[in-house]
């Protein structure tokens, strides 16, 4: 299920991130999809461009598609894949697999932007940043 994606991270369920209906939250979904996201930044350098540059990711938009509810205990794999690398933005698909049942609880979408937190515009993807992320494109 996981063929393709690149990077993942292994997230155990938590029993507090469970709401009324005795599910994982929806809102829970996207912090899964940020910790990939976090992962899959620091390893093509997008903390350390910040750094010397000024130059980091900001999040434009996001989407989640449920597909089956996920509850404690169990542990996810969540994935991510470059979907697009545009001249200041670039598009990851997120995946999360449900450990327990073996099958896929949720896709999603993300668009980053690259971001001149100092001059507080848009920016170019960086030539560094774009071919790590063409490489982990594939």
């Amino acid at each position: 299920m996981l063929e393709g994606y690149p990077v993942v991270v292994e997230v155990p369920v938590a029993w507090g991130e469970m709401d009324a209906f005795q599910h994982v939250n929806n809102i829970v979904y996207f912090r899964y999809f940020e910790s990939v996201r976090m992962a899959c930044f620091r390893r093509v350098g997008l903390p350390e461009l910040h750094e010397r540059t000024g130059i980091g990711p900001i999040l434009a938009s996001t989407s989640c598609r449920f597909k089956f509810p996920l509850a404690y205990p169990d542990t996810v794999s969540v994935a991510t894949r470059i979907s697009s690398v545009e001249e200041t933005r670039f598009g990851m698909d997120y995946l999360v697999v449900s450990h327990a049942h073996q099958r896929v609880a949720a896709e999603g979408e993300g668009l980053i932007v690259t971001y001149d937190y100092r001059e507080k515009r848009k920016a170019p993807v960086p030539d560094e940043i774009r071919d790590r992320l063409l490489a982990l494109r594939g």
